[in-house]
């Protein structure tokens, strides 16, 4: 029997070495759009999205609990999630920066809520906000997807801190 740890591991965890593992999975890149009581648009560049269930059509992703628009995506009744295209990095830039108003020359149409889709995303998801559980340092949202559109095409991910377009068709 062998008792100590692999190369590479910590013990006890540690948040930076728990990152950097968590950076090795490659992910796609999406924003997520709603609207705030003040009539507001409000996006946000998320990698933390994933299906839930085909039957009823359910996804979810996370944000943290120390996101400014928290409170928009845990009381608005609809958002959208883009999934970017790989052409579409500098979007993902624009939306997880903290910059006055992130939509200002940003090209989209409006759902049937009246939320802003991302022109030449990959696909979007028009989602009823089903649910919400706090879970640790985030939130994770479920969303009912009322709505859906695909435009096949190459797709933006994240994979070790850095954002990679597929040639994937």
């Amino acid at each position: 029997m062998h008792n100590s740890l692999p190369r590479g591991v910590t013990d006890p965890l540690d948040t930076r070495h728990f990152r950097n593992a968590l950076a090795q999975f490659a992910t796609g890149v999406t924003v997520v759009t709603a609207r705030a009581e003040s009539g507001e648009f409000i996006g946000l560049t998320a990698t933390s999205f994933n299906s839930v269930s085909l039957a009823p059509p359910l996804v979810l992703w996370s944000l943290a609990n120390s996101a400014r628009s928290l409170p928009v995506f845990q009381s608005c009744s609809h958002y959208v999630i883009n999934i970017l295209a790989s052409h579409q990095a500098s979007l993902a830039d624009r939306f997880a920066r903290r910059i006055e108003n992130r939509f200002d020359g940003v090209d989209f149409a409006l759902s049937a809520t009246g939320l802003p889709i991302l022109q030449g995303v990959a696909a979007w998801f028009e989602c009823r906000n089903r649910s919400r559980y706090p879970e640790g340092d985030h939130v994770i949202l479920v969303g009912e997807v009322e709505h859906c559109a695909v435009e096949p095409q190459p797709a933006l991910v994240f994979h070790s801190g850095k954002f990679v377009a597929t040639n994937i068709e």
